[in-house]
């Protein structure tokens, strides 16, 4: 119930819509009714039955008054035109009314439209903000094929499953609803028989219905893992060539493709189930009400011939409804494991939470300091991360952090623009914990170059200004400078407008990394965080990149990431970390007269 109401509050916003929707779909049954109704006056008057009524009857607004004027009317012509041109406005009134009731229909789902694609696009757009709202930690959980699945395919599904279904679901119980009261109407004693019967159908509609959702939610899951293999398959496809491993991940791509072929035959097998088997009840609960019907008619003479035709007639045109408003709870129940699926990325929870009164922070004007941090990455485990660190980061000092890789390096550099928080202590800018701040403008002091050149799909010039929207030529161009680019890009085809392809694959190591802190030097932070940003390059492409780090490092607060000591010999202060702890600080000189760790791996290093 809760999924029905939680699609409910996306329909909301569209409730004129709705309202309109909902107007037309009525009226188009009321005039397939009233179509249907003339069955009967039309039987009377072929077999010479009807009684011609001369005194016009008063209105009143039921079945019996709107009868009884009909009747009237009907009178009127077969006495002045015989009933041959009775016959004919019968004819013509069924065609008019069967005319209308078409036009209602198409108008009902004209608006029905932008319900559908509405409500899909509103809920892709709060599962894009809340993916850009969480945290990091939620992504290491979770499989990106699998979230890619939950935003793109989900959503289809809801809308083909429920959204194209939600017009039925308010539909057909109406004309459901209206055929069966006409029925009373004609006669009670087949109604009763008839609600009787049509409870047993509903029973067994809805066991099937129950397993499909089962069925539907694990089709989904495996469809969210064949994504994943596909998508690291594309990202990872250089190594899965250079390893020879086409054989590998093909048949770990045929497993999982098999696994989602096999829920996928189940569930719409079972969904193709409803029509035929709705149907099918439905005829045989017709065949048993023509059978009691006919013994009303031949045994206890309480319903006439054509009150009995006509009631067979519009009782048959329950069965459409019938059918489409099963058709509709089937992909109902197949939606809502979409439903629960798409609620788990919205309903993600996100531990890095702003205060209500959290303030702008526009400026960095003294140092950062970290206070007895310690930090899990899983709360209530053994295994810290960092323990008891504390660091002083005065204005425009350069610190380096070196260590084994798992020391805790990037880990320490990441809380400082909360991308996690830490588990106990805290860090301060300016004397202020950084939790009083707005993250937003947090952020914003900070400028981040890391290892893996992170660039979109986009043009250089976009990607030097990526997050600003009025971004001028002449900033873009001297933020290249200062990055050492400008040089190569000029010579790219379309210079600063190139499009650089998915993750600036058309460029090389160094061309990527210089673009990257050619994006920070044009956000002009006053702190950097260099995380390890010449370690993947050549001599060459690292001399360029030196340089402009250099450049960029000019005035600034930097917190360096670095494996290759001789990049970091110039900083004011370098932490030695170890198993999430400092166990050396100073100056190269200071650390290199110590003989201690940092000692043995600077040797190492000039060794090789």
């Amino acid at each position: 119930m809760k999924n029905y109401l939680w699609i409910i509050r996306y329909v909301k916003p569209y409730w004129k819509y709705a309202s309109l929707n909902i107007s037309f779909n009525l009226l188009s049954t009321f005039f397939n009714l009233f179509s249907l109704a003339m069955i009967k006056p039309f039987l009377d008057l072929l077999f010479g039955q009807e009684k011609l009524i001369h005194i016009k009857p008063d209105f009143s607004f039921s079945a019996k008054g709107i009868e009884e004027i009909f009747k009237y009317q009907l009178s009127q012509i077969i006495e002045l035109h015989g009933k041959e041109k009775a016959l004919v406005f019968l004819c013509l009134g069924v065609v008019v009314l069967f005319f209308f009731k078409n036009i209602f229909r198409y108008l009902g789902m004209y608006f029905v439209a932008p319900i559908r694609n509405g409500v899909s696009k509103d809920i892709r757009f709060d599962a894009y903000k809340k993916i850009l709202d969480l945290p990091l930690s939620f992504f290491s959980e979770e499989k990106k094929g699998d979230l890619i699945a939950r935003m793109t395919n989900d959503v289809q599904e809801i809308e083909w499953s429920i959204l194209s279904s939600i017009e039925a679901i308010f539909r057909d119980p109406v004309a459901i609803i209206t055929f069966l009261l006409t029925l009373f109407y004609i006669s009670p004693e087949l109604s009763i028989f008839v609600l009787i019967m049509l409870p047993l159908t509903g029973i067994i509609i809805g066991s099937i219905g129950r397993s499909l959702k089962k069925s539907s939610a694990l089709g989904q899951e495996k469809l969210g893992n064949l994504l994943s293999v596909i998508e690291e398959t594309l990202t990872g496809l250089r190594i899965v060539k250079a390893f020879t491993a086409e054989s590998f991940i093909s048949k770990r791509f045929t497993n999982v493709n098999k696994s989602y072929e096999t829920i996928s035959n189940k569930m719409y097998r079972r969904r193709d189930l409803a029509v035929p088997l709705t149907e099918f009840l439905s005829v045989l609960v017709l065949v048993v009400v023509m059978w009691f019907g006919g013994q009303l008619v031949f045994g206890t003479n309480s319903l006439e011939a054509s009150s009995f035709i006509a009631f067979v007639v519009i009782f048959s045109q329950i069965i459409p409804p019938a059918k489409s408003f099963t058709a509709a709870y089937y992909n109902i129940q197949k939606g809502v494991a979409s439903v629960d699926r798409i609620k788990l990325i919205l309903d993600g929870v996100n531990n890095i939470t702003e205060k209500e009164n959290a303030i702008e922070k526009i400026d960095f004007k003294e140092e950062i300091n970290y206070k007895n941090i310690s930090f899990a990455y899983l709360k209530n485990e053994d295994g810290w991360v960092l323990r008891n660190i504390n660091l002083k980061i005065s204005k425009g000092k350069t610190i380096a952090l070196v260590g084994q890789s798992g020391a805790g390096k990037t880990t320490l550099v990441d809380l400082l623009p909360r991308f996690y928080d830490p588990s106990e202590g805290s860090i301060l800018i300016d004397g202020r914990p950084i939790q009083d701040f707005k993250i937003s403008s947090l952020r914003k002091l900070l400028g981040v170059v890391t290892q893996e050149s992170i660039l979109f799909n986009e043009t250089v010039f976009n990607n030097i200004a990526f997050g600003t929207d009025n971004a001028s030529e002449e900033e873009v161009i001297a933020a290249a400078k200062i990055a050492n680019a400008h040089e190569f890009i000029i010579e790219l085809p379309n210079g600063y407008q190139t499009n650089i392809g998915d993750r600036g694959g058309k460029l090389s190591g160094g061309q990527r990394q210089r673009l990257s802190i050619a994006r920070a030097v044009f956000k002009n932070p006053p702190i950097l965080i260099l995380d390890e940003a010449t370690s993947a390059l050549d001599t060459e492409s690292e001399r360029l990149v030196q340089d402009a780090l250099y450049k960029l490092m000019k005035s600034r607060t930097s917190l360096v990431i670095a494996h290759r000591l001789s990049t970091i010999q110039f900083a004011d202060e370098i932490i030695v970390m170890h198993r999430g702890e400092i166990i050396e600080r100073g100056t190269h000189i200071e650390l290199l007269e110590n003989q201690g760790t940092y000692k043995k791996l600077y040797d190492l290093q000039s060794f090789v």
